[in-house]
C-alpha cells in the first residue's frame, strides 16, 4: 500500500503570515504524483475553512484535506458537552458559540492565546477544573516562532502548570496524540494504522510523535527548529531539509 504524507501547517506551508516559498511547486508535485496527503495542524488560531481562505487570498489552490486541533476539538466537544469555557484565539471562538459558558462549564478548552496568559486567567481555569470541569488541550506545544519576535512560549507550559496544580491531566486533542494522526489518515480514506511520512518543524509533536507510531519523518528548518538537533531527538528525524524544494527531492525518492 502506498504511504501517505501528513503535513504540518505553520512553519512548513505557512511561514508567519505568508505562504512558504515554493509552495505552489510543492503542491503541484503532490498532485502530479497523486500522493495522498493531509494537512495536520496543531494550530488553534484558525480552523480549516479559514486556512483554505488564507491560501486562496494568495491565489494558491489548496485542495489537500485539512484537520486542525480546533476542528478536532469541536468534534470532541460536540459529542460530549453542552457547556464549555473556551480560551483560545478570538479567530476561532465563533466555532464554539453554541457551547460557550463561563459560569458553570463542564469542560475548559485551552488553545493559543499568545501573551494573554496571566495569574488571574490561570486561577480562573484552576477553579473550573477544581469544580469538576474537564481540561481539554488543543495542543501542548512548548514554544512557537512568531514573525519579528522569534521564539515565544506556547500554551504547553501553562497547561502543564494547571495539570500540576490540579493533579488532573488534560485531554490532548492535537499532536502528538495517536488518535489525531489516525484521524488524519482516516480523512484521506487510509487505515488508521497505515504507513505514513510526517513533514513538520516541531521535534516533539511532529517528529517524535510520528516516529512513536513507526512513521518516517522529514524535518524542515523553515519553522521553529534550528540546527544542531539535540541528541535526544536525532533518532526521531529521518531527513533534514532546508525548504520545500528539498522536501520535494526527498519525496521523489520515497514515492
Amino acid at each position: 500500500m502506498q504511504k501517505s504524507l501528513l503535513i504540518d501547517l505553520d512553519g512548513v506551508l505557512r511561514i508567519g503570515s505568508q505562504p512558504a516559498e515554493d509552495i505552489s511547486q510543492f503542491l503541484k508535485f503532490l498532485e502530479d504524483n497523486s500522493i495522498p496527503a493531509c494537512i495536520l495542524s496543531n494550530s488553534s488560531i484558525s480552523y480549516s475553512k479559514q486556512i483554505y481562505k488564507f491560501f486562496q487570498s494568495y491565489s494558491i489552490n489548496l485542495t489537500i484535506p485539512i484537520i486542525t486541533s480546533i476542528d478536532a476539538a469541536y468534534i470532541y466537544i460536540k459529542d460530549k458537552y453542552k457547556r464549555v469555557a473556551v480560551f483560545t484565539s478570538e479567530n476561532v471562538i465563533e466555532l464554539f458559540s453554541e457551547f460557550l459558558d463561563y459560569e458553570n462549564p463542564e469542560a475548559v478548552l485551552v488553545g493559543d492565546i499568545g501573551d494573554k496568559w496571566n495569574y488571574k486567567l490561570m486561577q480562573t481555569i484552576f477553579e473550573y477544573i477544581q469544580n469538576g470541569a474537564e481540561l481539554i488541550a488543543a495542543h501542548k506545544n512548548k514554544f512557537w516562532e512568531k514573525s519579528n519576535l522569534g521564539i515565544q512560549l506556547d500554551a504547553g507550559p501553562f497547561i502543564h502548570g494547571i495539570e500540576y496544580a490540579t493533579d488532573k491531566n488534560a485531554t490532548l486533542i492535537g499532536k502528538p496524540s495517536e488518535l489525531y494522526f489516525q484521524s488524519a489518515l482516516e480523512k484521506i480514506n487510509k487505515p488508521k494504522n497505515s504507513n505514513f511520512i510526517m513533514l513538520g518543524d516541531d521535534l516533539d509533536s511532529d517528529m517524535r510523535g510520528a516516529k512513536n507510531l513507526g512513521a518516517e519523518t522529514i524535518l524542515i528548518l523553515t519553522g521553529k527548529t534550528k540546527l544542531p538537533i539535540p541528541d535526544d531527538y536525532k533518532n526521531s528525524v529521518d531527513y533534514i531539509t532546508k525548504n520545500l524544494s528539498e522536501v520535494t527531492e526527498v519525496l521523489k525518492i520515497k514515492f
